[in-house]
């Protein structure tokens, strides 16, 4: 996701964020800092939205729309620590445990993490077309896997990398950025916590990582065999979906030659998670 400006302000009650909302229009604005506060206020660990005198959420400014946020204190620490990976873990099985119909959050969209019928049109005709056969072949094995493999869609993060976590002053987490919030499989979010939280040095997948998000995880929603033997499909299903979008972005929509490779590290990656788990 690109990164949106914020600005600190600091007051004599308080300090707080003013984020400007550039790629939203007021209602998809609306909608986002709705979801933010309607999860802060079911306990998770995010941002508080502040109300406008007028009671609203967003304030619209010449061109710009502004969200303004109580500030969190700490720091964006990459990568991850290793033990504060349990509790990553913990705080991603606390939202999926969230009824998915709670009051602020009823028009959540469904697998919106997903490629879309419209991304997988595109695919045949990438120029680097051993990445497009690659890709083809590894999104066909994970749909014929996921097919007999299907649970309970959740209220999902989608996004869940270690910059969009904040290493508070008092050593806890807290989770920023709800643009990919939506109705899916627990699996595929825990699956992309892994592409974002689980590498090591190398871009790899670190076990060691992956069990301590796991461990955390199964505080709260312990995984049942079956979950533990396709929960290697959904991180790699993650991986691809990622891929496909570095391609896409980098390579179609705005031609980046500096960036045009940056793909090749998920195909690494899940390489990685053949060989490793």
């Amino acid at each position: 996701m690109p990164r949106t400006p914020v600005v600190r302000l600091g007051t004599e009650q308080g300090d707080y964020v003013l984020t400007s909302l550039d790629n939203h229009d007021e209602e998809s604005a609306t909608t986002l800092a709705g979801h933010t506060q309607a999860l802060h206020g079911l306990g998770l660990p995010t941002s508080e939205v502040v109300l406008a005198m007028d009671g609203s959420l967003v304030i619209p400014v010449g061109d710009r729309l502004l969200v303004l946020k109580k500030w969190i204190a700490g720091t964006v620490q990459q990568p991850l620590p290793l033990a504060l990976l349990t509790e990553a873990g913990d705080l991603l099985a606390r939202l999926h445990a969230l009824a998915p119909n709670a009051e602020g959050l009823d028009d959540v969209p469904v697998a919106a993490r997903r490629l879309s019928p419209e991304h997988l049109a595109v695919i045949p005709g990438f120029d680097d077309q051993d990445f497009a056969q690659w890709l083809t072949s590894r999104l066909g094995r994970v749909r014929d896997a996921e097919a007999d493999n299907l649970r309970a869609p959740c209220l999902i993060h989608g996004d869940l990398f270690d910059d969009n976590l904040i290493v508070r002053d008092d050593g806890g987490l807290s989770v920023l950025d709800w643009e990919t919030i939506s109705l899916d499989d627990p699996l595929l979010d825990l699956g992309m916590a892994a592409v974002g939280l689980a590498q090591d040095e190398a871009g790899l997948l670190a076990t060691e990582r992956l069990h301590a998000l796991l461990d955390g995880y199964e505080k709260t929603r312990p995984l049942t065999a079956v979950d533990r033997a396709i929960l290697p499909l959904e991180i790699e299903h993650a991986a691809l979906i990622i891929a496909f979008h570095r391609y896409h972005r980098h390579n179609v929509r705005f031609p980046n030659p500096e960036r045009a490779t940056y793909h090749r590290a998920m195909v690494r990656f899940t390489e990685s998670v053949d060989r490793r788990v």
